[in-house]
């Protein structure tokens, strides 16, 4: 299958999923659902370039909504690189100036399942956690089962702390001559995640993203087997709407940066990112 119609393939496979996302939001009340556009602009390390930074676009649809028995999260990030700042990726040449990504994550509150309230210290619910990861420009994806803790942290938004199992399932050929991955050793994941809306002035801002912890595992690809390190990311975003400061409307235009850490970044050892990015997010 050609590297452009596989991006075709897979676009369209996105853009449906946002449009059924969309039309199911059209049932939800306007509280609990909230649709987002992001746009994001920097200069991002390139795994496999031994080091090579291309300044990076980065469109996201993000997605979060409550029903009955607890929430979703889901976001699709279309990223394109420029190769003429980032150089050759040795382990997938000439196929790097896009990709397509994923995850979705759907959540079990057991306090909206059993109608009994669980809360313990700064633990306000328990719930049940079932998360997929997509990523097909290696043929992979995902299924991260696991436990999340909603916590109460005084004027956070949200603040949620999840533990989950890290587990590979292949769709890769094993006589592709791309890259791809054909195996990969189960491991596990930590999160935290938050919102923290705070004003200054007339004006208001929200600090907000998460942090993750992968653990190390052993990888087999098309191209052979090696370790990937344990990996950390951080991704936290200062925004400040821009809707509300231009009487426009709150809630609907936000503008601020992302600050991307990323240590071992794919568990490549010693590729890191420690980058400010431009953040533009639309709310639909």
């Amino acid at each position: 299958m050609s590297t452009c119609w596989r991006f075709l393939k897979n676009s369209e496979l996105v853009y449906l999923t946002i449009a059924l996302v969309l039309l199911q939001s059209k049932a939800l009340a306007q509280s609990d659902s909230i649709n987002e556009i992001h746009f994001q602009e920097g200069t991002l390390n390139q795994v496999g370039t031994g080091g090579a930074m291309a300044d990076t676009t980065i469109f996201t649809f993000q997605h979060v909504s409550n029903w009955e028995y607890g929430d979703n999260f889901l976001f699709f990030d279309h990223t394109d690189f420029d190769l003429a700042t980032a150089g050759s990726n040795p382990a997938n040449p000439g196929s790097d100036t896009s990709d397509i990504y994923g995850e979705w994550y759907s959540h079990f509150s057991l306090s909206k399942i059993t109608g009994n309230e669980i809360r313990f210290g700064i633990v306000k619910d328990v719930g049940f956690l079932a998360g997929l990861n997509w990523a097909p420009d290696v043929d992979s994806w995902w299924f991260l089962p696991g436990v999340r803790f909603s916590l109460d942290l005084p004027g956070f938004a949200f603040a949620n702390l999840d533990f989950t199992t890290y587990n590979q399932h292949s769709t890769t050929n094993t006589n592709a001559t791309a890259f791809g991955i054909l195996d990969e050793e189960s491991s596990w994941m930590s999160d935290f995640s938050w919102a923290y809306p705070f004003s200054i002035g007339r004006t208001n801002w929200s600090l907000e993203g998460h942090i993750e912890y992968i653990e190390a595992r052993r990888q087999v690809t098309t191209f052979g087997a090696g370790k990937l390190e344990s990996w950390v990311l951080a991704q936290p975003q200062l925004r400040l709407d821009l809707g509300n400061l231009l009487d426009i409307g709150a809630n609907k235009l936000f503008v601020g940066v992302e600050y991307q850490y990323w240590n071992n970044k794919l568990g490549e050892k010693d590729t890191d990112d420690r980058e400010l990015q431009f953040l533009l997010v639309l709310r639909l």
